[in-house]
């Protein structure tokens, strides 16, 4: 009997397995969500997810303490944006101009200090004390992370997928961390996630390409063989995992042969002067990518912030302690100044706002950035700041947020929050919020056991 990891290699072998798309495309109908619907209940139609992997420094970008004494004041200086009272970093000139379109969270905090669980937390509200440090590949027992749910709920149509990652899942050496798949919702809610070839000096290609020596036509005579292939394979037919299999591979064919897939990718069809804005890098080609995906029918884009050392092994280079040795051995603050970091997020990010904006697409779609963490209030030796859960800055826009707002406050150090404390799984609640899922929705396991969606609540206050 051929068994699942042939069938899998199989389907490899003809080009269509290299992406998993049968699983990920499959657009299950999900219970429409209940509950309350308060202020910007739905007005999103769909979300952008930016993750600044590592944990982006507070005091340093969003929520500077400039009468703070020398060792935890930051060394850039605050400056004003176009909404009075408001300031950011000087750091971040084109932030500065589009603040009235953004909230800036200023009072998100957990209880980690450490990577993996924080990523875990902030991007599902869960917790689990089983966690390998630092080896906790994601499994199917964990929670799904926010495109899955999105792709549960608020499935797709045509020939984009629901849930999309940019330009790469969160890993280390492989290991892919929990919290970025859909855990025990199924592969069928996976966000797609591209290859991993195609690395060129450290960057990485948004392709959606065939493998090379394969086109559409060559796919399309060997179908039959895949088909064959499957008739055999008694167990996939009757195990759950493959019910229905053929249908689902069919549009995983569909996508990759379709137009409208190969346009949303192609950011040749973009003016120069757009690309320009953006960033002609790699950062800057993911913001734009997104925001063509969104356009296209997706639902969620997540975009995790990530340096390519040049074997293509992913860098988290928020995480700004200083002296990294694949980086040059900087100090934290050169790595903030260097392109990898603040000058790119503050030209991708801006004309993301901006492009969506002007396009009429910013209030119905929601614009999410955060980080696993934020930073501590001391610099350390090597001029940077360390791991800090007890408290960060979050940036939410569009989907219904009110812009030109801050919500929450820290002390004098941004060391704790002193007003509105926001827990991961109240800043998860309020992006569902946004997006016309209710906190107390209920989803099944394959085991049929029940889970709420998130144990929070939206925070309505910060909707216009």
């Amino acid at each position: 009997m051929l068994n699942r990891r042939d069938a899998m290699i199989g389907l490899g072998q003809i080009g269509v397995g290299s992406l998993a798309l049968p699983g990920l495309l499959r657009s299950t109908a999900a219970a429409a969500a209940t509950g309350s619907t308060g202020d910007g209940f739905g007005k999103a139609k769909s979300c952008i997810l930016v993750f600044l992997w590592g944990g982006p420094p507070q005091q340093d970008m969003w929520d500077m303490k400039p009468d703070a004494p020398d060792g935890i004041r930051s060394l850039f200086k605050p400056i004003p944006t176009n909404v009075p009272g408001i300031t950011v970093s000087d750091q971040m000139p084109l932030f500065a101009k589009i603040t009235d379109k953004v909230a800036i969270l200023r009072s998100v905090t957990h209880g980690s200090d450490t990577h993996e669980p924080s990523v875990y937390r902030m991007l599902t509200g869960q917790t689990d004390p089983a966690m390998v440090i630092p080896r906790n590949n994601r499994r199917r027992t964990h929670a799904p992370g926010p495109g899955a749910i999105v792709s549960c709920l608020k499935p797709a149509t045509g020939r984009i997928p629901a849930s999309v990652t940019l330009p790469r899942p969160i890993m280390h050496d492989g290991i892919k961390y929990s919290g970025t798949h859909a855990g025990w919702l199924g592969a069928e809610h996976d966000p797609l996630e591209l290859p991993d070839a195609g690395f060129v000096n450290g960057r990485p290609v948004f392709d959606l390409g065939l493998p090379a020596g394969l086109d559409v036509e060559r796919i399309s005579r060997r179908r039959g063989l895949l088909h064959t292939v499957e008739a055999t394979d008694r167990w996939l037919q009757q195990h759950p995992d493959g019910l229905g299999l053929d249908a689902y591979r069919a549009r995983a064919f569909s996508l990759l042969a379709s137009s409208e897939a190969k346009q949303a990718f192609n950011l040749d069809l973009e003016p120069s002067g757009t690309r320009d804005r953006y960033g002609r890098n790699h950062f800057g080609e993911a913001f734009l990518l997104a925001r063509r995906l969104i356009e296209a029918g997706a639902r969620l884009v997540t975009i995790n912030w990530m340096y390519f050392r040049p074997d293509g092994n992913p860098l988290n280079p928020w995480d700004n302690h200083g002296g990294t040795a694949a980086l040059g051995s900087v100090t934290g603050y050169e790595m903030l100044k260097a392109e990898y970091c603040l000058p790119s997020l503050d030209r991708s990010y801006s004309a993301l706002i901006s492009d969506l904006n002007a396009r009429g697409m910013l209030e119905e779609t929601l614009v999410s950035m955060l980080g696993e963490f934020g930073r501590t209030p001391k610099i350390n030796a090597n001029a940077g700041r360390d791991h800090w859960g007890a408290c960060q800055s979050v940036v939410l826009a569009g989907g219904g947020i009110r812009g030109g707002q801050v919500y929450g406050a820290s002390d004098a150090q941004a060391a704790y929050p002193t007003e509105n404390p926001v827990s991961p799984e109240a800043l998860l609640a309020t992006m569902y919020h946004a997006l016309g899922i209710a906190a107390d929705t209920e989803l099944l396991d394959r085991e049929a056991r029940p889970h709420r969606l998130v144990d929070g609540a939206p925070i309505t206050a910060l909707f216009a």
